[in-house]
């Protein structure tokens, strides 16, 4: 990827008049001299490319769920949420599991509110009627702002707290746009991110028809909005991997996305390495089968996201996987190391949630940079944003802090981040062309203004940068 992201600099220098080697200068004598906050605001406006790793329900921010909830009321759908127990029995379950009885802020659909008791009822109000302290409760809710929440929180009790939230594909539809407008104004021109067409239901209960999700999809994504985000969007199919029937979800997702590549892209096994039920073996023979039948069916798998080490990743490799979500313990696995080496496989690196769900006590444990430099190709990415506060620029700024990137580095692994989207070669190539083109302009114009050529720049960041970085509202 270096030699790649090298020659199309070249070309664009060659075109434009730029010298690297300059830029480089400047920015190595800038991160020395630089505020945190000019830091931010240069991360901001830099030129990136796409974000991989993606789950679109844990990527909303809190205030956006608030805001999509109240907007959904149009579409007939009210949404409850729990503030309290009256030591009632026990209400329902997700695909994730039981929603413990004790766990506050579960949210569900007023057709399901109708089906509780009265007692059941007392214990839950329209989001809209919370007050200021409940709101800022529930905001809370779904996000990791204390720092005695870690890995279960996350697991445990975020995604059982969304509950139905998840289940209204128009709500997804919209959250995905704003996503995307919110990765254009920091410089990302492509999106993947994963988002299912099960499971939705409509405002009585009734099931949507999956075909019919999808065109609601591709539908939304052509409206003016997202359009005018310059943002690429495509899918991937997530599939929880532990599950007792993870075999027969598998084949239905594989036959799904191999029929509608318009816009899905891939399939990606998520869910906790620490469940061995979902270990990467399992499925070896199921994929053999579906390649047998299916072409073009990309996959992103979850591997080495583990305090232990294992060869998860290796055997994730044996699966097919051109993608690696985490690769943490890569550096425990020297061969496969080895075979990764200026090879095909990316590792879609997240810093932020690696820190926050405990897999490094510190970034000093992370091995990004020894994988970096020893050729392995890397992405910074934002998994479950909406959970951790954050954005891409949160992702860049600690890796430039915390490992001290040069220009080139910074560059390439943007670059990255588009030769190894499962879009296909043109659509790769658009965007590369665009992307070093975007860079080269930033070039020419910050060694001849500085901060200068900045002015206008406004980063929007949130509480991890200020919680982290210090750089607040």
């Amino acid at each position: 990827m270096k030699q790649v992201y090298l020659l199309g600099l070249l070309l664009v220098n060659l075109v434009f008049g730029v010298n690297a080697n300059t830029m480089e200068d400047v920015f190595s004598a800038f991160k020395q001299e630089a505020s945190a906050d000019d830091l931010y605001t240069f991360l901001y406006s830099v030129p990136k490319g796409g974000d991989l790793h993606n789950h679109s329900t844990g990527s909303n921010l809190s205030e956006w769920w608030y805001d999509e909830i109240l907007n959904q009321e149009k579409n007939g759908y009210i949404y409850y949420t729990k503030v309290k127990i009256n030591n009632c029995k026990a209400y329902g379950s997700n695909e994730f599991g039981l929603s413990p009885y004790l766990l506050l802020f579960v949210n569900i659909q007023a057709f399901e509110y109708n089906k509780l008791n009265p007692c059941e009822k007392s214990e839950y109000l329209r989001i809209q009627d919370l007050n200021e302290v409940q709101k800022q409760a529930w905001l809370n809710s779904i996000r990791i702002d204390k720092e005695s929440e870690g890995r279960d929180e996350f697991f445990q009790t975020h995604w059982a707290r969304l509950n139905s939230l998840m289940a209204n594909p128009y709500m997804q539809a919209n959250l995905i746009v704003k996503n995307m407008q919110a990765f254009a104004a920091e410089g990302l021109r492509y999106l993947e991110t994963d988002a299912g067409v099960k499971g939705f239901v409509h405002p009585d209960g009734s099931p949507f028809d999956s075909e019919e999700v999808y065109q609601l999809y591709v539908e939304r994504f052509n409206q003016q909005d997202a359009l005018s985000t310059g943002v690429t969007v495509r899918l991937q199919y997530a599939m929880v991997r532990f599950t007792e029937d993870a075999e027969e979800t598998l084949e239905w997702i594989y036959n799904f996305v191999a029929t509608h590549s318009d816009l899905y892209v891939g399939l990606d096994m998520v869910g906790r390495e620490d469940n061995n039920k979902g270990h990467p073996l399992r499925f070896l023979n199921g994929l053999r089968a579906l390649r047998h039948k299916h072409h073009g069916v990309h996959l992103s798998i979850h591997a080495g996201e583990s305090d232990e080490p294992n060869q998860h990743i290796r055997n994730t490799l044996l699966l097919g996987a051109t993608r690696i979500g985490h690769g943490i313990n890569l550096i425990d696995d020297p061969d496969t190391l080895l075979l990764m080496r200026y090879n095909r496989y990316l590792i879609e690196v997240n810093l932020i949630s690696n820190l926050l769900l405990e897999y490094v006590d510190n970034y000093a444990q992370h091995p990004f940079p020894e994988y970096l430099r020893l050729g392995i190709p890397v992405a910074l990415s934002t998994d479950d944003r909406g959970m951790w506060d954050s954005n891409m620029t949160d992702e860049y700024y600690t890796a430039v802090t915390q490992f001290n990137l040069s220009w080139s580095e910074l560059v390439e692994v943007g670059a990255n981040s588009l030769k190894h989207s499962f879009l296909n070669d043109k659509q790769k190539q658009q965007l590369l062309d665009d992307y070093f083109q975007r860079v080269a302009a930033f070039e020419r114009a910050f060694i001849d203004k500085k901060m200068a050529a900045l002015t206008h720049v406004k980063p929007v960041h949130y509480s991890f940068a200020c919680k982290q970085f210090n750089i607040c509202n």
